[in-house]
């Protein structure tokens, strides 16, 4: 018996639906932990990048855009990614109901020699680089898709769930919309600018690598690939038994009903959940190698995947 076994790691992630449906098994012992103990710290990502830039937790949901500096520390995991395989995070703005002389001179003005999607990037830059844009952190994915999608731009950062109310208040002028808020905007009143996911996917081919699970590298490599390969069958066991697992995920679906909630984490526990395989690796390399040479990442890309 491995001297190991008896030890507790922490093991952080978001109280979010789709990384509560990822760790369900684990955290209610519905499969075999091999003697490990694990306390669950649920807390939201810019804390949990944070936490990682001081190697506080073994195990830890960080931002891929993150992972680019605490790479000398941790590995990504090859399981539970967060990818967006065209759609992600979503810029919105209160819902406007423009009269018929403002969509008229929106159609002339519409005259471009580009394609159609080419004229929405366009436009959506040109709208975006005049508002103050409520971001949910600086470390999030997120905010580095939208620099790679804007450049700079001015912001202000909010907490995550509350940039519908920095947007009601006038506090900014559009926000940048991150978790459940990418499927309820909409009734909250407001309206999509650009999905970045989408964007990106057009761009690049790829989808947006949003979060992944990164392990101390000071951890023997044993324990290592065990706490690899307990995460995987945590995945596979929600998937396997989605009905009960999307019950337990409810508890963190912040206004979303239960068919929503299966909708969001079907989104975000997809293939690339269980291993990021050649695409998705090749992805965050894009991600954070895009993000390096425009200027927005100041480390050497350093990236180490758990085999």
């Amino acid at each position: 018996m491995r001297k190991h076994i008896t030890d507790r790691f922490t093991l952080g992630h978001s109280p979010d639906p789709d990384d509560a449906f990822m760790f369900y098994a684990m955290a209610e012992n519905k499969i075999d932990l091999r003697g490990y103990q694990f306390d669950h710290r649920l807390e939201d990502i810019q804390t949990l990048n944070e936490r990682a830039q001081r190697g506080e937790l073994h195990i830890s949901a960080i931002s891929i855009h993150a992972y680019a500096y605490v790479c000398k520390n941790y590995a990504l995991l090859p399981c539970g990614a967060s990818m967006g395989d065209g759609y992600g995070p979503v810029v919105i703005r209160k819902c406007r109901r423009p009269n018929a002389r403002e969509a008229n001179a929106d159609a002339e003005e519409s005259t471009f020699d580009v394609s159609p999607t080419e004229y929405a990037s366009l436009a959506s830059r040109e709208l975006l680089q005049k508002c103050v844009i409520a971001v949910p952190g600086e470390m999030t994915s997120a905010f580095l898709a939208l620099r790679l999608f804007l450049g700079k731009f001015a912001y202000v950062v909010v907490p995550f769930d509350e940039i519908f109310d920095a947007i009601k208040s006038g506090r900014a002028d559009a926000g940048l919309i991150i978790h459940e808020g990418q499927l309820t905007y909409a009734q909250s009143g407001f309206e999509k600018i650009v999905d970045l996911g989408e964007w990106w996917k057009l761009e690049t081919g790829l989808p947006l690598p949003l979060g992944g699970n990164v392990v101390r590298k000071d951890l023997p490599t044993e324990v290592r690939d065990d706490f690899s390969e307990i995460i995987r069958e945590s995945i596979d066991y929600g998937l396997a038994h989605r009905d009960e697992a999307v019950r337990h995920s409810l508890a963190y679906s912040r206004d979303m009903d239960r068919k929503l909630t299966g909708k969001f984490i079907g989104m975000y526990v997809n293939d690339f959940t269980r291993d990021y395989g050649d695409l998705g690796r090749a992805a965050v390399r894009k991600f954070l190698t895009e993000a390096r040479d425009n200027g927005y990442i100041d480390v050497p890309i350093e990236l180490e995947f758990v085999e």
